[in-house]
């Protein structure tokens, strides 16, 4: 469990600021509360098209790519996030369940609750059912 969600931290959010990565884990950790989700972080993370490093044909195990002190640091980084969040319940008290990075502009923003940025993150809220 805790290696899905430091694999979802490390690739979805390690160039970003330490609160960006405990956003994306929130909204991970949102997810599982959900009934709308899978009740558990590794069905939550792997679930079909929800996060782009599951299904963009690369490996999806980060201590493959730490090649240098940069990667190892993230990789140190997000291991200290998920561990924080899973067993200290260091949460950041979003309530977003969706974020989309600010270079693309994604046709189901629109049904949700803007939240905010943080980093190169834009995270949303569902308001509707959706």
């Amino acid at each position: 469990m805790l290696e899905c969600l430091v694999a979802a931290i490390f690739f979805e959010a390690r160039d970003q600021p330490l609160e960006g990565q405990f956003a994306v884990a929130d909204v991970i950790l949102n997810r599982v509360e959900s009934s709308r989700w899978p009740d558990n972080i590794c069905d939550v993370v792997y679930q079909p098209k929800q996060f782009s490093f599951t299904h963009d044909g690369m490996s999806d195990n980060p201590l493959k790519y730490l090649d240098n002190s940069i990667e190892k640091q993230a990789y140190k980084t997000a291991v200290d996030v998920a561990i924080a969040v899973v067993d200290n319940g260091h949460r950041i008290g979003l309530t977003s369940t969706h974020y989309h990075t600010v270079d693309v502009e994604p046709y189901w923003n629109k049904y949700y609750r803007k939240d905010g940025t943080i980093g190169d993150h834009t995270f949303y809220t569902a308001v509707d059912g959706r």
